[in-house]
């Protein structure tokens, strides 16, 4: 995957996140793949982009962007 298909993938990711309360669950069924070209939910946790969230009343953690995941998303640079 060249650098641009994984900045535009990331983009697509996070702001699939930013749309609505997403929980862990949901979002590693509709984005983890076994294919190592396609690594998008590990990157946005390394890079720190996205963060789980747990609540003691809520079995499932709930993602949300980070501030570098939201400057990434809003077109600033991030930490890259």
């Amino acid at each position: 995957m060249s650098e641009l298909s994984r900045d535009l993938l990331m983009l697509q990711f996070l702001s699939w996140i930013s749309d609505r309360r997403r929980t862990y669950t949901e979002a590693i069924n509709a984005w983890q793949s076994t294919c190592p070209r396609h690594t998008i939910w590990e990157d946005a946790m390394i890079d720190g982009y996205i963060e789980l969230k747990r609540h003691e009343t809520v079995q499932d953690p709930e993602v949300t962007l980070t501030a570098n995941g939201v400057a990434l998303l809003n077109g600033s640079n991030g930490h890259r």
